[in-house]
């Protein structure tokens, strides 16, 4: 029907729009190394957690960067989604708790909204998932 037509093709405008602009993000991020990843992962202080700030920024630079590879491909989108809408997660605690208000935090709060919405919803029929798993 058209409206699957429609749905399908505009989860994959979704999905490939934000990916492209994630990768943007996380591709410097990945690229600064341990250094960088260190005072990224810092951001997770903010929720009480002061271990590791080096694997956590790795982790959410791997997520920026490869999570919207990811979600270009509309492979393990549920999962890419996941890992991102948590990584907006923390940035928008850092923003707040910077005092950047909800303005200043409003770009990660409107990707956290798009990539809960992928979460929910998956790949849709142009995604390599439908492929592989059968999703």
């Amino acid at each position: 029907s058209a409206m699957r037509f429609t749905t399908n093709l505009g989860l994959l405008v979704l999905r490939v729009g934000l990916g492209i602009m994630m990768m943007f993000h996380g591709y410097p991020k990945v690229m600064g190394g341990s250094e960088s990843w260190q005072g990224l992962g810092g951001a997770m202080g903010n929720l009480g957690i002061h271990f590791a700030p080096t694997f956590w920024g790795a982790a959410a630079a791997f997520a920026e960067f490869g999570g919207g590879l990811f979600l270009v491909l509309g492979l393990l989108t549920r999962l890419s989604s996941a890992a991102l809408l948590f990584t907006m997660f923390v940035a928008t605690v850092m923003h707040l708790s910077n005092g950047d208000g909800l303005m200043g935090s409003s770009h990660p709060i409107e990707d956290g909204i798009a990539f809960l919405a992928l979460l929910i919803m998956g790949g849709g029929r142009y995604a390599l998932d439908r492929k592989i798993f059968r999703d």
